[in-house]
């Protein structure tokens, strides 16, 4: 069968599962994800797939063709929001090192893959998901080349059952130009790497390796490390490269047209405001950095990092939001509210909206299946009392994955139901 095909099959039936339900959702306001909004909604699904999304006031239906209806008037619908760049499934607990499994021994792990090491059952998953977060981008972690991420829903019963996209990318920690600094050393004055040209010889040398032999075909010895890089050349598979420094990013624009790499995307990119030309004209998108965060540098406006998705707009350079740094897994909850950030500081509600969902699914290549409430694409969506970029207001009622609903629960939300009915009674 042809490859592509088997993939495109094992997607949908992945995601849709056994589902034969036809559900109507009815009356809320939608965001499809594109920049459109509809105040009043429609949206139909029929067999995982959505297949309606029309103006409630105007288009007629017929209840008894639909075999669940939701009355949802005066609530939001919102694509799947999607955690790029995330260890989610891969950590539990950040203190107990047997429960982290997103780093492995060695320099160059391209062959290294992230979705076997997926815990499906993480405790953690389901405290982001009450907050629309639906899908994850498992990224390992470790030294220059950590290995393939692969993109996951997060209602699965194992791996198998939660993968999106296989393998959908290789990731590159670009060596520092820079060494010391930082808030927490303040006597370390921040000075030229003198490593960095060495550093990056070792890695364009094992890169340049990799397409040599990508270019020989059949004849070739097998090595696994290669193999694993070759669909990087082909343009099946991104690369994604870690950098966040100015004289990084115009290297990696450099390195990329040099190796023709096809589909190159930077994840961090700190500095790219200031060169978003280059960006824009290289074609390479952006993951921009966690916005709840310092400035890298002492001289740099407080509220820089905050303004960093309306500079990238400005520029015309494509970018999505992530939220790599400290305690990352549990802290992936807090994508939306990100992006409430971004509005607050120059994005309009629908760029926000889609900078976590249609933005990140084209970035990853998987536009064509979510990021949008679109006919013809998987159901994975869900319903909010609220503005579901606001923490106060993110009150999901509703979520579907793949046309399933998908339980809203956690034991955060167990604790506190057990607690506030021991002390209600008491009372």
């Amino acid at each position: 069968m042809n490859k592509i095909l088997f993939t495109a099959l094992f997607v949908a039936i992945s995601l849709v599962g056994l589902t034969q339900n036809k559900i109507l959702l009815v009356g809320p306001k939608v965001h499809i994800g594109t920049g459109e909004v509809i105040e009043q909604g429609l949206v139909g699904i029929e067999n995982g797939i959505i297949t309606l999304v029309k103006n409630s006031l105007t288009f007629p239906y017929k209840k008894e063709e639909w075999d669940t209806i939701i009355e949802a008037k005066g609530q939001q619908l919102y694509p799947g929001f999607i955690a790029p760049n995330s260890t989610l499934g891969l950590t539990e607990v950040d203190a107990i090192r047997a429960t982290l499994d997103y780093d492995e021994v060695g320099q160059f792990n391209p062959h290294v893959r992230s979705l076997i090491a997926f815990n499906a059952e993480s405790r953690v998953i389901a405290t982001v998901r009450t907050n629309g977060v639906l899908f994850a981008q498992a990224t390992p972690r470790g030294n220059d080349i950590t290995g393939a991420s692969s993109l996951m829903h997060l209602d699965g019963y194992n791996w198998e059952d939660a993968v999106l996209k296989v393998d959908d990318g290789i990731h590159l920690n670009w060596p520092r130009t820079l060494a010391g600094g930082g808030w927490w050393a303040s006597s370390s004055q921040i000075k030229a790497n003198d490593k960095y040209t060495d550093q990056l010889k070792e890695i364009t040398d094992f890169i340049q390796a990799a397409k040599a032999y990508a270019e020989v075909g059949k004849s070739r010895k097998f090595d696994q490390r290669f193999q694993a890089m070759h669909d990087i050349f082909k343009g099946t598979k991104r690369l994604y490269i870690h950098a966040n420094e100015l004289k990084q990013l115009l290297d990696i624009i450099e390195f990329c047209q040099s190796m023709k790499i096809p589909y190159p995307v930077i994840i961090g990119g700190y500095d790219s405001y200031m060169v978003t030309e280059q960006l824009h004209d290289a074609k390479i998108p952006v993951m921009l950095p966690r916005l709840h965060g310092l400035p890298d540098n002492e001289d740099d406006p407080i509220d820089l990092v905050y303004r960093l998705p309306k500079l990238l707009k400005d520029g015309g350079v494509q970018f999505c939001l992530q939220n790599e740094g400290d305690m990352e897994a549990m802290n992936a909850r807090n994508i939306p509210f990100l992006a409430g950030t971004a509005r607050a500081y120059g994005l309009t509600e629908e760029e926000a909206i889609q900078s976590i969902t249609l933005n990140a699914a084209q970035i990853m290549g998987v536009d064509d299946l979510i990021g949008s409430v679109e006919p013809g694409k998987v159901a994975t969506l869900f319903i909010s009392k609220g503005d579901a970029l606001e923490p106060k207001t993110n009150q999901v009622t509703t979520a579907l994955v793949g046309g399933d609903f998908v339980k809203l629960t956690n034991h955060q939300i167990e604790l506190y139901k057990k607690y506030k009915a021991k002390y209600s009674e008491e009372e």
